[in-house]
């Protein structure tokens, strides 16, 4: 598990932790890479305008400033960090649109800070590793199943428990309620957002009080957001509630097309859930959360949902759908439940010995020669017994000691097992599992 950081919400790894940090880092690159999608990093700042525009977590941002300016740098025309990729992303595309090739596929790793309550699961520096498809003009909805297939994939290549994608359709969920005859939709998202939290009881008080809803129309609200299904049987459960409006059928339909779909290539991963709601206003379809079956308390691991207007320029729209993987959220997990395993706590294969001060211009030979062929190896601190560089060895998790005589001749000892042999610094490589750390779900 990791140690507790002497800054709140601010995670920093140990050398062996930040392993598991990196592995699950490269394993979403590879996926995310196999489907075509690009990486791109976008600068750590964005003016507040452009960061409160999409969302009212205004007492959540990170203003920036320098210790010597004034007061207006907290203003909106100041600058602060961003506290998600998204929003980000959309300034980049309209910045970039005459350069970009659409439908344009991207993928970005990097930090976000957001000055939320620290506990496990949420930091106030956090890493995030998003994915998108956006579209000049439209964007065809197979982006939609598309998406949740890659997230699958990724999240199935990592040490985690078994998950489950829900999903969603903000046109189901919007059209429903004008059927029931709540204009207010907004505002029966944002309290049905609440369901996990609170439980139906006080989303049903919130209903009532803040909307208005009738007893009848609280029913049906609840009533939809109880449905779960892992087939289309979903919509037949909807039509039950006897409720019709446009809007409905065409989020009925297009929710039938992903999970259709996707319970045919990655069965049992993917669930229709109409509880779920995603509070912020930009979703305008298909909506995404993930959970981690048997941690629900840790939240979503993974969310996002299609956006049709989140980008423009002029009358130039720019829709599209991704999703958001909270990679420390998943790390911190894993590490303190000790889903994955690390095979070595150090890069180095090799540990070049010295048999004497002398020795180590040579030694620094056999490791380049080593190094050269992409095994990492170090030579040893000092010309002490051979036991303690060996010991010095077995405690850093280094598996191989190389031994160079004097007669130039060498051998390499597997110190896990004992055997040693002769080897040839320009020939020899280690098994391919002992190459590099290795990162491994916990049986």
């Amino acid at each position: 598990m990791a140690r507790k950081a002497s800054l709140s919400g601010f995670p920093e790894w140990l050398p062996q932790e930040r392993l598991v940090e990196q592995h699950v880092l490269d394993t979403l690159r590879r996926i995310f890479e196999l489907h075509g999608f690009s990486s791109i990093e976008t600068r750590a700042v964005e003016t507040v305008e452009h960061l409160l525009r999409k969302g009212e977590i205004d007492k959540e941002v990170y203003a920036v400033s320098r210790l010597q300016a004034d007061q207006a740098s907290a203003s909106e025309s100041g600058l602060a960090l961003h506290y998600d990729l998204t929003v980000p992303f959309a300034r980049y595309v309209v910045e970039n649109a005459g350069h970009l090739e659409f439908p344009f596929r991207r993928y970005q790793i990097q930090k976000c800070w957001r000055g939320e309550r620290p506990q496990e699961g949420r930091a106030r520096e956090f890493t995030q590793a998003d994915i998108d498809v956006v579209g000049d003009g439209s964007l065809p909805f197979r982006f939609d199943i598309e998406l949740a297939l890659v997230i699958v994939e990724a999240l199935g290549a990592l040490p985690i428990p078994e998950f489950t994608l829900r999903v969603n359709n903000r046109k189901l969920a919007e059209g429903f309620y004008r059927g029931i005859g709540i204009t207010d939709t907004a505002g029966v998202l944002r309290s049905i957002d609440k369901l996990e939290k609170i439980g139906a009881a006080k989303v049903g008080e919130l209903l009532r009080s803040e909307l208005g809803a009738t007893e009848v129309q609280i029913a049906a609200a609840l009533g939809l957001a109880g449905i779960r299904s892992g087939d289309t049987s979903f919509v037949a459960q909807v039509r039950a509630l006897g409720v019709q409006h446009p809007l409905l059928e065409e989020g009925l339909d297009e929710l039938a097309a992903v999970i259709a779909e996707t319970s045919r290539r990655a069965p049992g991963r993917v669930v229709a859930d109409l509880s779920i709601a995603r509070g912020l206003d930009y979703y305008t379809g298909t909506v995404y959360e993930t959970v981690l079956n048997g941690h629900e308390s840790l939240g979503s691991i993974c969310s996002g949902g299609r956006y049709d207007a989140l980008a423009s320029k002029g009358t130039r729209t720019f829709p599209g759908v991704g999703l958001s993987i909270g990679v420390t959220r998943i790390v911190s997990r894993i590490l303190s439940q000790g889903f994955a395993s690390v095979s070595r706590t150090v890069p180095t294969a090799v540990l070049v010995t010295l048999a004497e001060d002398g020795a180590w211009s040579g030694a620094q030979d056999v490791a380049a020669a080593l190094r050269a062929r992409g095994i990492s190896a170090e030579v040893a601190v000092e010309a002490e017994k051979f036991g303690k560089q060996i010991r010095f060895a077995d405690k850093r998790g280094i598996p191989f000691v190389w031994f160079t005589g004097a007669d130039g001749e060498h051998e390499v000892k597997d110190i896990r097992s004992g055997s040693q042999q002769p080897a040839d610094p320009l020939t020899w490589a280690p098994p391919a599992e002992d190459v590099r750390p290795l990162v491994t779900r916990s049986a």
